[in-house]
């Protein structure tokens, strides 16, 4: 899932690569940019500081060979640090599993995202000199071991400042993302006045008429407010009770379209436990019913699915109704647009870059709306 380099992708971009997240947003490569400029500053730095700390006159500051020697050296450690940590935080990620460093404890993420860096740069910074073959004897009067000492340090604290501005950022990413999702519960929370002010009503009607039926539409409605309260209580909840939602909602619907409504759930038993975001199916039924089956004379059917692709978890909400471009007709209903911006925030939210809604027309009529999600899913 690729997309166009913006000021706005390189801004989070950036923040991802800072915070002790696995989720990394854009393309690995641009991951890889952020490492170069970052080794390329600390090179530079390293440069400054030795010759504040080890220049015996102006001579030395203002030769142009000294500085290229000095800051060619400080620049092949500095890479070789950067690619040789980044290189090591992916081993062990892939050792431990993304899966078991997602379920870990805040402190625990936050010493490995602190102490992989930290411990990397101190390990690898030996073999990096001594590859380069650096020489510290800049004066008579400095030895090799004072200079390695003085060095080393600087190394240790120059660590720590970063691994401190690090957690920083960390924890300003986490108070926003916390932000973001109280914000989008509450957005989630919305019952759509439309379905329940029609499915009151439609009780009403059916208690002389048909009492049984009346009961049996209050009851459906109970379990899908039912189930709609226990996504609000929780982030996230299973596919299985995002099903359980979706054929709650059904019923109520069938009960008030009849015959003209047809349904297929084809959720496979192994997914039913897989955790993601609360209510994202639930909003894509209602769309296609709303805005595709109710308005359509005959009604039609609506089909629900999931299914492993590769790297992606795909659950598609397919409709055979009037499609996207009917949207003059009599009885059509508008609004599908901020449901629909309400889904795309939380999967940002959620999975960053890595999961996407598409919406699209299909050739032999209606809609299929489709959640491209990462697999395994981080809390899968």
């Amino acid at each position: 899932m690729t997309q166009p380099l913006t000021l706005d992708l390189l801004r989070r971009s950036w923040r991802s690569w800072t915070s002790n997240d696995l989720r990394r947003v854009g393309p690995y490569w641009l991951q890889l940019v952020w490492a170069t400029l970052f080794a390329i500053g600390v090179g530079v730095l390293f440069t400054l500081a030795g010759f504040a700390m080890y220049a015996r006159s102006v001579a030395d500051l203002t030769s142009w060979p000294n500085w290229r020697h000095w800051l060619g050296l400080n620049l092949f450690i500095s890479f070789f640090i950067a690619y040789a940590v980044q290189a090591l935080f992916e081993l062990l990620v892939f050792l431990i599993g993304r899966q078991r460093i997602g379920q870990w404890a805040t402190w625990q993420r936050g010493l490995f995202f602190s102490g992989v860096p930290l411990f990397g740069s101190l390990a690898i910074w030996p073999i990096a000199v001594r590859m380069a073959g650096y020489a510290f004897e800049i004066s008579d009067n400095t030895s090799s071991t004072s200079a390695s000492g003085g060095m080393l340090l600087f190394v240790v604290m120059f660590s720590a400042l970063l691994v401190v501005y690090f957690n920083a950022q960390a924890r300003t990413q986490a108070a926003e993302r916390r932000a973001a999702e109280a914000q989008l519960r509450l957005l989630q929370g919305q019952i759509e006045p439309h379905f329940l002010f029609n499915t009151l009503a439609n009780v009403v009607g059916l208690i002389d008429a048909d009492s049984a039926r009346a009961r049996l539409m209050l009851e459906s409605f109970i379990d899908y407010l039912r189930s709609s309260l226990g996504g609000l209580r929780n982030q996230a909840h299973t596919l299985g009770q995002e099903m359980a939602l979706v054929d709650a909602y059904l019923r109520v619907l069938g009960l008030r379209m009849e015959d003209r409504l047809r349904v297929r759930l084809e959720i496979p038993t192994e997914l039913q436990s897989v955790q993601l975001p609360a209510v994202l199916v639930q909003p894509l039924v209602e769309n296609a019913i709303h805005h595709g089956l109710e308005p359509k004379v005959e009604g039609g059917e609506v089909q629900v699915r999931a299914e492993v692709q590769g790297a992606q978890l795909r659950i598609d909400v397919i409709d055979d109704g009037l499609g996207l471009n009917a949207t003059t007709l009599p009885g059509r209903r508008g609004g599908a647009g901020a449901a629909l911006a309400n889904i795309r925030e939380r999967l940002r939210t959620a999975y960053g870059d890595h999961a996407q809604l598409q919406i699209e027309n299909r050739a032999e009529g209606g809609v299929r709306a489709s959640l491209l999600l990462p697999w395994p899913l981080p809390n899968a």
